[in-house]
């Protein structure tokens, strides 16, 4: 009930009816999800690439992924740069920020979000989303590593888990995908949500 009034207000607040499909959830499908950006600090952070895979019941959609790269009008510095790997050159063909986010809205549609530490990559896109639709972001959100807190939890009530994301992919026996790549990141987290889901955690 709370969830339906809670779409409702939001509806209201739709700046444009032309993205009344971003409320739109497609059965069985869900969004993984990752950005990279400038910082660490939500307010200074701008986005440097997106990356996102559905996920349609116990599959993967690897054929039906987005990478986008997007030009922060403040360039990326060495250490940053370090992380992700993405050079100034490579930054120079991106896109405008609101072109990466109408791009992304059209692939997400209504679709659940899934994530590590989501609410991050949320808080940054929002930056973006509300000046376009008046609102932040109407999607559900997954966040994979509280599900898998509740798998360890389960198991051991009360025992020290450890939430890094090396130590799941080590405990799931996912390889681990290079690191600090948008999309490699989305896919690594869709094959650890497949497996929660499998172990009664999805």
């Amino acid at each position: 009930m709370l969830r339906q009034w809670h779409r409702r207000w939001l509806l209201a607040r739709l700046r444009d009816p032309a993205w009344r499909h971003v409320f739109d959830e497609h059965p069985e499908e869900l969004v993984s999800l990752d950005c990279e950006t400038t910082s660490l600090d939500v307010k200074q952070a701008e986005l440097l690439s997106i990356g996102a895979v559905k996920l349609r019941g116990n599959r993967i959609l690897s054929s039906e992924s987005l990478y986008l790269l997007v030009k922060p009008q403040t360039l990326p510095q060495g250490d940053n740069i370090a992380i992700h790997g993405l050079r100034r050159r490579d930054l120079d063909e991106g896109m405008e920020p609101a072109q990466a986010v109408r791009q992304l809205l059209d692939f997400i549609g209504g679709r659940p979000l899934l994530g590590y530490y989501l609410e991050y990559d949320v808080a940054v896109l929002n930056k973006y989303v509300k000046p376009l639709l008046g609102i932040a972001l109407p999607q559900r959100q997954i966040e994979v590593s509280a599900r898998y807190y509740d798998y360890k939890f389960k198991q051991n009530p009360g025992a020290y888990i450890d939430l890094r994301l090396a130590e799941l992919y080590r405990d799931l026996a996912i390889p681990a995908p290079p690191r600090h790549d948008a999309l490699n990141d989305a896919l690594g987290v869709a094959m650890l949500y497949q497996a929660l889901r499998q172990r009664g955690f999805g």
